[in-house]
């Protein structure tokens, strides 16, 4: 499949958070009809569309992802139009996107965290809909290991263990957690940095933390955040949190780069 970047609309600026440049978050991407419409479209698939997994369920669109990349099913046209207008709005994707998962979750159910496959081009867009939820984004692990060495003579004044430690200090004090607020109808892309140096996941929680959440002010207006009662273990009374009445459904949209039309031949 040839690649062909699109220019990013110059307007996705305006929807940059945090400190990390790759991260976006655009609210009300998609109306309450459009919301309301979607919401129904995704129930009325058949039971046999759903996947249950240990603590959630999930609909796969596109076709089957492969460690050799993508055995390719057309998308419908109702996940068409919206990630036809992802793709034009955000111009960060190489091509149309080919692939999306839609995650329900229940009030108490989130998912670990996590980096997507090395399947998918480094650009993800995530839809929500339903109840809103806490996204927190966590250094990755490995950036530990990217540490320097300062020799190994006698005469060094810090040993090798101790350089190590100090580089790789160094190395994460530029990378801090974060969280991010997802409302419904509301859009979040993130590419780069935010791809590959950090994971990201959503607690196993109906009252969730936001005070880390780079969209804190964007999202206070409209009546989802409050102060912890501190009732909730490991909260405390001042903590702002969000709580999770609903279900929230997720639609994580992405470019699979290998594509195939039929089952692989060994």
């Amino acid at each position: 499949m040839e690649m062909g970047k699109t220019k990013p609309c110059s307007t996705l600026k305006e929807f940059r958070v945090g400190s990390v440049p790759t991260l976006f978050y655009i609210p009300d991407f998609i109306t309450d009809s459009e919301h309301h419409h979607l919401l129904n479209t995704i129930y009325d698939a058949p039971i046999s569309k759903w996947k249950s997994l240990k603590y959630r369920r999930l609909q796969n669109w596109g076709g089957v992802v492969h460690e050799k990349g993508l055995i390719a099913q057309d998308l419908p046209p109702w996940l068409t139009r919206i990630t036809e207008r992802i793709t034009e709005k955000s111009g960060l994707f190489p091509s149309s996107i080919n692939h999306v998962l839609i995650n329900e979750y229940l009030p108490n159910q989130g998912i670990m965290p996590h980096q997507d496959g090395p399947a998918y081009y480094p650009v993800v867009a995530i839809l929500s809909v339903g109840s809103p939820v806490v996204m927190d984004f966590t250094p990755h692990p490995n950036l530990s290991n990217h540490v320097g060495t300062h020799g190994n003579s006698l005469d060094d004044k810090i040993s090798d263990q101790e350089a190590a430690v100090m580089n790789s200090c160094e190395r994460l004090d530029n990378f801090h957690p974060f969280s991010i607020v997802l409302m419904p109808r509301s859009l979040l892309i993130f590419k780069d940095m935010a791809y590959s140096d950090y994971l990201h996941g959503i607690k196993d929680s109906e009252v969730q933390r936001c005070n880390e959440a780079v969209n804190l002010t964007n999202v206070q207006n409209h009546g989802v955040v409050q102060h912890s009662s501190g009732s909730v273990k490991a909260l405390d009374s001042d903590d702002t949190v969000i709580c999770r009445a609903n279900t929230r459904v997720s639609l994580t949209c992405r470019v699979v780069t290998k594509v195939y039309k039929s089952i692989f031949k060994f």
